[in-house]
């Protein structure tokens, strides 16, 4: 299983409806893609900015390609992205998960 994780920052005042945007853009587009197997958004406030990672878990490295294109490390993004985030950060970061319990 890959872990995937993407950052981003949008202004505090604008996290709000940024986090909503994302339950109703985002999720909807990760978990369409079959080989998805969860999504997490998490949201951090520091000052006047607030970060977002989006944790998602995956069977394949193929599954990704369906949902990211051929460059598996490249961010993608969304139109409606360029009205809220501070920058477009080039890349995400993924990791091999080695070890995990689920709870029921």
């Amino acid at each position: 299983m890959i872990c995937r994780i993407w950052h981003g920052r949008t202004p505090r005042e604008r996290a709000d409806e940024y986090a909503a945007f994302l339950k109703e853009r985002a999720i909807p587009d990760y978990r369409s893609v079959p080989g998805n197997i969860d999504v997490a958004i998490l949201r951090r406030d520091e000052g006047d900015v607030a970060h977002f990672l989006t944790v998602t878990h995956w069977i394949s490295e193929q599954a990704i390609r369906a949902f990211a294109g051929d460059d598996l490390l490249k961010a993608k993004y969304y139109p409606e992205d360029a009205g809220f985030l501070l920058e477009f950060e080039p890349q995400v970061q993924h990791f091999d998960v080695v070890a995990e319990q689920a709870s029921c």
